[in-house]
């Protein structure tokens, strides 16, 4: 992992944790996904064809939905404040 990118998800993980040491609760593993997505979507626009990528990206969105359903189901404040924050419609 290059160093920018690292520096991104520290800055995700400082956003979004629920306390101090906080680094895999369901809110900052989806703003994490998150953050990918939108990324490798970039890089979709402009490389169409590139279909290895977006197999990945296809599994990055299906395993965030999965985290968001579990919040869902277990804890709807953390869920609907988690949908508000990132701007995720559903």
């Amino acid at each position: 992992m290059s160093k920018t990118n690292y520096l991104e998800k520290e800055k995700v993980i400082d956003a979004f944790k629920v306390h101090e040491k906080d680094t895999g609760s369901c809110e900052v593993q989806i703003a994490i996904l998150t953050a990918r997505i939108q990324h490798i979507t970039e890089h979709l626009r402009l490389h169409k064809k590139d279909y290895h990528t977006r197999r990945g990206l296809i599994a990055m969105a299906n395993r965030r939905r999965k985290l968001l359903d579990y919040l869902q189901k277990h804890s709807l404040p953390r869920y609907e404040a988690i949908l508000q924050r990132l701007k995720l419609r559903r």
